[in-house]
């Protein structure tokens, strides 16, 4: 599914994903390289999206994917319902600039407050 490679075998990069996902829907916030967070925006939208839905056979996918029990939990009783009136845009991206080891760019991506 996802568009970028990242560098990354295709196992490593589901797990890396469906970690910052996870840890994204558990925190509100997660702070990564800019592909990264380009990447986990499209997936957190999937998942908040399936919140939404709230069917058994989308907390199944939700569970499928997200790394916690808890978390899944907590994005269809507490994320979702705040996004009810929204159609998609649940995330926000923010620049950091360039990280000092390696110079890559960095970001900020976190879930809007209405």
């Amino acid at each position: 599914m996802p568009g970028r490679k990242l560098g990354r075998p295709t196992e490593h990069r589901n797990a890396m994903l469906r970690g910052l996902v996870t840890y994204l829907l558990e925190n509100g916030t997660v702070e990564t390289t800019l592909a990264r967070a380009k990447e986990v925006r499209s997936m957190a939208e999937k998942m908040i999206t399936l919140g939404k839905k709230n069917t058994l056979a989308s907390r199944r996918a939700a569970l499928a994917y997200i790394t916690k029990e808890d978390v899944v939990s907590k994005l269809f009783n507490e994320v979702a319902p705040k996004y009810e009136s929204r159609n998609g845009g649940y995330t926000q991206i923010f620049k950091m600039g360039p990280r000092r080891g390696d110079a890559a760019e960095m970001a900020l991506i976190k879930l809007i407050e209405d």
